[in-house]
Order: C-alpha cells, then sequence, then structure tokens
C-alpha cells in the first residue's frame, strides 16, 4: 500500500500526515506531483499487463511443512519435550475410580465461550501445541485425534506432533468429532467431559448422538483434566481491574438496558435470565475490562430478576467508581462462583429462567435442572419434564412457574445479543471516529515499511507487527490490539490466521505478497483491517488473483438487498469472480464487530454457511474480507469493515426498505497489484472514488480525537 496506493488517487498522501502539526516538508510535497489523477486507472487500462492464466510462471511455490522437515533433518515431526508425558499423564487419569471414562474431550473455550480467553484457561493449546484459535482435541486410551477448519489446516500442519491426526473440518470424507468417537470407541463407552466447557446445546448434542452406539457422557464438573497435568505450572487467574464505560460512547444507560431486558422477561414470562457472554455482560453493565487479551471484557455472569440484577464477579475486579456506578443501576455485586448457588436457589423457589443454551455452559443448566427437581419433589410430584420451549410465540410462556406438571427454563437467544449488535448513535460515532485515527496509524506505517524494504533494511514479520503496534500506540485512546497481528510474507500469507512467532518467522522482502490483517481496540471502537502489498514486482498470476478478489470486495460493498436480508444470500457476491477461474477460499466473508468490544460479534454474518437465518439490520457492522490463499505460495485478502445503513431508492417494492453498506475503513488497496483490464469501468470508478473519500476523511485539517 503507502505510496504505491497512493500513485492511485492522492488520498494516502493526505492520510500519511494525519495529525502532524507542521505542513508537509518540501520533498515531500515533491513526491506528490507523482501521484495519478482520478481517472487515471482508466486511461492506463489498455496498457495494462496481459491477464495470466491459473499456472502463473513467476509464482512463488514453498514445499509443505512434511516435505521442509525431511529436508532440513528437522524434529519438529516427532514429539518435544513432554508432549508424549502430557498425553500419557491424561490417559492415566482415565483409570481414576473418580473419572473411569474412555475418552475426553478438549475444546478451545472458556466457560463463556469466548473466542479469546485468558491464558490458564488455554487448555486445548497447553495439550496439543497448536496455537491457533479454534480447534477440538479428543483423547482416547489408544488415539489423539484435532479438528480445525480451513482457516487453520496449514498451521495445523506445522504445529502438531505425531502424536496427533489432523481432522480437516468440512473437507470430504473427514468424520465429526461424534462420528470418529462412535467409529473408534466399543460399544458401551465413557465420554467425560468439562460441562463448563461446553455450551448446554453442544453438550445434549453430543449426548444424542453418542448414545446412538450405547455411550455414555459423563460430565466432570469438580475439575478439569488438563488443568490436573497443567498443575502448578498453569498461570494465575487473570486479576485486572474493570473500568466505566462513558455513556458518551456508550449511548444509553445501564438503567435503560436493564429495563430493556425486563420487559423482554415479562414478555416472555420469565423471572430471571442468565447473561453468561462476556461482551453481553460488559455491554449492558457499560463496563471494560481486561482479562481476556484483545477483548475489553472481565470473567463474570449476570443475573437480570424483575427487580434487581446480581453481578458475579471477583470482587478485587471492581474499584470504588465501579461500585458506585453499579450501585446507581441497583445492580448488587457476589463472588464468580456463586452463580452455579444462585441458578440453584432460583430453580428450587420454582423460578423461571430464561437460558440462552447455544452460550450458557452445560455446568449451570445441569445445576438449574437438579434444583427444579428438588422443586417439584418439594411440591409431592412424582411425575415431571423438564422441557424447551422453541418459542415465545406459545402462549404458554405467558404464565410462570409449573404448567401441566410441567417446570420450564425457557431456552432462547438472549435478550442482549441482537440488542448489542445493533449500534447506536454515540457507538457509530466512536466507531467512525476510532477508524480514522487507525487509518492515520496505517498510513505512516505503510509510508515507513515501504521505505524500509526499498533501503533493504532487514524485517522480520514479527518486528513488522510489533512497529504497526508503536504507530497505533500514538493515536489517541489506543487501548490494545484487537487480536493478534496476521503479518504473513509469502507462503506464511496462505495460512489464514497465521501467528508469527520470533523462532520461526520469515522475513519481509520484495519477491513475494505480504498480507498483514491487524486492528485495534479504542476507547470508542474497534478496528479490523486486511491489506495486501508486493514491494516488487507481483506476477500476472498475483495480479490475476488479487483483482479477482477485489471484484469480489467491491460487489459485496455495494449491494443494495432488501431488509429480514440474512448475511448468507449475500456471500456469492463476494465469491463470483473467483468461481468463474475455480477459485475459492475457506472461511466466511463477514462477520459482526463490536463497538469498543469483542472485534468478532454475532449474530449476524456473511458467509456460505446457511444455517445462520439472523437478518442484517440497520445499525450492525459487519466485515467485508474475500480472500485467496495459494496453500504454500502466497496469500490474498482485503478487509473493510462496513456499517450497515438504510438506502433511499426511486421505488419500495412491498413497502419495505433497502438496506446498503457505509464504509469505516480508509486505507487505500494497492495499484499495481490490480489487473486493469479485468476490472469494469464502475468497478474502476470505485476504486477512485473510495481513495477520494480516503482523502476527505483522513486529512490534516480533520480531527477525530476520542474526547
Amino acid at each position: 500500500m503507502a505510496i504505491e496506493a497512493a500513485r492511485l488517487s492522492p488520498s494516502l498522501a493526505a492520510a500519511a500526515f494525519l495529525g502532524r502539526r507542521s505542513p508537509p516538508t518540501a520533498p515531500l510535497l515533491r513526491r506528490l506531483c507523482l501521484l495519478l489523477p482520478r481517472r487515471s486507472l482508466l486511461a492506463s487500462a489498455s496498457t495494462s499487463s496481459s491477464r495470466a492464466s491459473s499456472g502463473g510462471d513467476d509464482r512463488v511455490v514453498a514445499l509443505s511443512s512434511s516435505e521442509l522437515r525431511k529436508r532440513r533433518g528437522s524434529t519438529s515431526s516427532t514429539p518435544t519435550p513432554g508432549e508424549d508425558d502430557k498425553l500419557r499423564s491424561l490417559r492415566r487419569l482415565f483409570a481414576r475410580p473418580d473419572i473411569a471414562i474412555d475418552a475426553y474431550i478438549v475444546p478451545s473455550q472458556d466457560a463463556h465461550q469466548s473466542e479469546f480467553i485468558a491464558e490458564c484457561f488455554m487448555r486445548r493449546a497447553y495439550l496439543t501445541g497448536f496455537t491457533g484459535s479454534a480447534g477440538t482435541a479428543v483423547v482416547t486410551k489408544n488415539n489423539a485425534a484435532f479438528w480445525t477448519d480451513g482457516r487453520y489446516f496449514l498451521q495445523a500442519e506445522k504445529e502438531l506432533s505425531h502424536d496427533w491426526t489432523l481432522m480437516r473440518s468440512g473437507n470430504h470424507g473427514v468424520p465429526t468429532t461424534i462420528e470418529w468417537l462412535n467409529d473408534v470407541l466399543p460399544s458401551g463407552s465413557r465420554v467425560g467431559i468439562d460441562p463448563f466447557l461446553f455450551s448446554s446445546d453442544a453438550a445434549e448434542e453430543l449426548k444424542a448422538a453418542i448414545s446412538d452406539k450405547n455411550h455414555e457422557l459423563i460430565l466432570i464438573r469438580d475439575f478439569n483434566l488438563v488443568d490436573e497435568i497443567w498443575g502448578e505450572s498453569r498461570p494465575a487467574p487473570p486479576n485486572e481491574p474493570t473500568r466505566v464505560h462513558a455513556i458518551k460512547y456508550a449511548g444509553v444507560d445501564v438503567a435503560s438496558k436493564l429495563s430493556f431486558v425486563r420487559s423482554q422477561l415479562d414478555e416472555n414470562g420469565c423471572d430471571t435470565v442468565v447473561i453468561s457472554m462476556l461482551d453481553e455482560v460488559a455491554w449492558l453493565l457499560n463496563m471494560r475490562g481486561s482479562d481476556v487479551p484483545h477483548s475489553p471484557v472481565f470473567y463474570s455472569y449476570l443475573t437480570v430478576e424483575m427487580s434487581t440484577a446480581t453481578l458475579f464477579v471477583d470482587s478485587n475486579k471492581v474499584s470504588e467508581e465501579v461500585l458506585e456506578h453499579l450501585k446507581k443501576a441497583g445492580v448488587k455485586l457476589k463472588s464468580y462462583e456463586a452463580i452455579l448457588f444462585d441458578v440453584e436457589r432460583l430453580a428450587e423457589k420454582g423460578a423461571k429462567l430464561w437460558l440462552d443454551s447455544s452460550s450458557v455452559n452445560a455446568a449451570i443448566v445441569s445445576v438449574f435442572r437438579s434444583g427444579c427437581d428438588r422443586y417439584m419433589r418439594k411440591r409431592g410430584k412424582t411425575e415431571r419434564q423438564i422441557g424447551k420451549e422453541a418459542s415465545s410465540d406459545d402462549p404458554t410462556t405467558k404464565k410462570r412457574g409449573v404448567q401441566n406438571m410441567e417446570l420450564n427454563g425457557l431456552y432462547k437467544a438472549s435478550p442482549v445479543t441482537l440488542a448489542k449488535s445493533v449500534k447506536n448513535e454515540s457507538e457509530i460515532r466512536g466507531m467512525k471516529n476510532s477508524h480514522l485515527r487507525d487509518a492515520a496509524a496505517l498510513a505512516e506505517f505503510w509510508c515507513w515499511i515501504e521505505e524500509e524494504v526499498r533501503n533493504n533494511v532487514a524485517l522480520t514479520e514479527v518486528q513488522v507487527a510489533e512497529n504497526l503496534l508503536e504507530f497505533r500506540r500514538k493515536q489517541d485512546g489506543f487501548i490494545e490490539t484487537s487480536f493478534d497481528t496476521i503479518s504473513g510474507y509469502g507462503a506464511n500469507g496462505a495460512i489464514i490466521h497465521y501467528r508469527p512467532t520470533p523462532d520461526s518467522c520469515s522475513s519481509v522482502g520484495s519477491d513475494n505478497l505480504f498480507l498483514l490483517d491487524s486492528g485495534a481496540q479504542y476507547v470508542d471502537g474497534t478496528t479490523d483491517i486486511t491489506r495486501t502489498v508486493h514491494f516488487g514486482e507481483p506476477s500476472p498470476r498475483q495480479k490475476e488473483c488479487f483483482t479477482r478478489v477485489l471484484q469480489g470486495h467491491i460487489a459485496l460493498d455495494q449491494a443494495v438487498f432488501p431488509e429480514r436480508t440474512p448475511g448468507f444470500v449475500l456471500d456469492v457476491l463476494a465469491r463470483s469472480s473467483l468461481w468463474k477461474i475455480g477459485l475459492d477460499y475457506r472461511h466466511g466473508t463477514g462477520h459482526g464487530v463490536g463497538a469498543a468490544l469483542n472485534v468478532h460479534e454475532g449474530p449476524q454474518s456473511i458467509s456460505y454457511r446457511y444455517g445462520n437465518l439472523t437478518a442484517l439490520q440497520k445499525g450492525m457492522i459487519v466485515s467485508n474480507e474475500p480472500g485467496y490463499y495459494e496453500d504454500n505460495s502466497f496469500g490474498i485478502r482485503i478487509e473493510n469493515l462496513l456499517l450497515v445503513k438504510e438506502v433511499n431508492l426511486a421505488n419500495s417494492f412491498g413497502g419495505i426498505s433497502y438496506l446498503g453498506f457505509e464504509k469505516l475503513t480508509f486505507v487505500p488497496i494497492q495499484r499495481k497489484l490490480i489487473d486493469l483490464p479485468l476490472l469494469s469501468p464502475s468497478e474502476i470508478n470505485w476504486v477512485n472514488e473510495y481513495h477520494e473519500q480516503v482523502w476527505e476523511k483522513a486529512s490534516l485539517d480533520t480531527k477525530h480525537v476520542a474526547t
């Protein structure tokens, strides 16, 4: 990007100077004269290099990790010290009388189904050595298998030892964890899980599926088996202080948010709702924390009743300011561990609980059902059923307590999930302002790195990420990164969620593509942006692939669609240009993003997975990030964040509203990677108009301070 991108239009040059108090120096002003005018793309299209076939001669090809191990004589394919011991120690626990299991499943999540988790809860990473954010390990007495999705196939190949069998989820012929367990275990086996780490839905699905082979699901609640072998070397739980998220950023006070939740309780005939997702607790209470890397959340649960609310959190994380903030909203404090006791107590009283079974863990639901059992016995009932109510449309949900000799919890999506995803005016303003400050940091960064590479300065992928962090730290309101920076040069860029480490990273040069996916947490917003650049001369193959990814990005950005349209309907727009030459990518096209919260947020998404029927709504924020990854060669991704907005059209068929997108991200796209004859005139106009917006929004005269 940087200067190469600026040659497409004058956008980046202005952005690079954003925040500087003095005018550009004379040499910099002379560089501006080299910038092409607005219609330069259209004018130069006829002289662009011809398109390459899918088998371009100039691409850089790297060897597979297994082949590299053979040629280097590496021992990375054999277990490093302690790896065999971990599996052996875990399997020894299987035989303990108080455990007595034949298999154990280790997921990636914590007790709140978080994507990013505290180090002390990284059990799957400790056991397997795989450091990606998604995956499931299953250990039996004789086998160890690991499942992950297409984002992590190459990373898993590199990081797993030969003790583990890699299961590439989604590939043809690859069994699911349940199918595999049913195949390898003898009938009547016992499968153990930590119920805190599985949602209630996931545990119920697992229990039902393995029962087909007469297997039994064992909930081991008192301790986690990986923690047992981790021992004293396990990191301590986080103990970071919480803070108040100011009303000027939150937009709505806590009392109003709680009032909304209580109206939902009343409408659905419930007494209490249990909130377990960390970002939902933080949003509802206008609080933020730093217990989890990259996410401004804190470990806690929240229960909201009709007249009170209780936050379950370690009290030493709550300052006097936060305590006063909570008291003002009528929120009480209890210890983090007290959640199970309180849920059981409410069940024993006959209270009707609203539980989001897709996120509330199986341990909570288990104690709730135990409490319901005791309540029924107290009432002298010998017959009872604890059932699920699928919808509040059922008139029976208007009643509370015992209904036709049944005691029900309402198992339904949390009332906070959708409310949080639709941003209010203050949250939108904060997201826009934080993105413009982020654009300034990135403009300066790209100018810096291009100069370093041009001068043959040796830079590793890790050093690049560290320097980007320093540019962002200069920006007002910066807190931390919103995820581990994906800094991938050449073949590493093909690892979709690659994470460089000092002892195993590449140097960034001018012979291949460089993919940089990064983001930041600011006090007023959250950013996530990907750009792919080439500091030398890209091959025809690389240019064609990049341009087709860009076409998909443009198509999604320009989409107009009727209200109530789910995100999966739009996914094809981002892939169509790649499909025309038989290419695709193994990840979704867009995810929701929180406002000064988690960089990955539900319930909305734009993905080929058509199971998510959540409609995109005005005020939601999603990413637009199509890509293409040539294994062991290079990776391409272009990512902006988009705000869903209402569009004014000449017609309104059926009397409904139509929606479109407004860009939040303003960083140029590198010109030299575009194969111009592939672009239509309207696509060329989009590129030029986008860079004009960069110039206008990220300029010397505009201030976007987090006040």
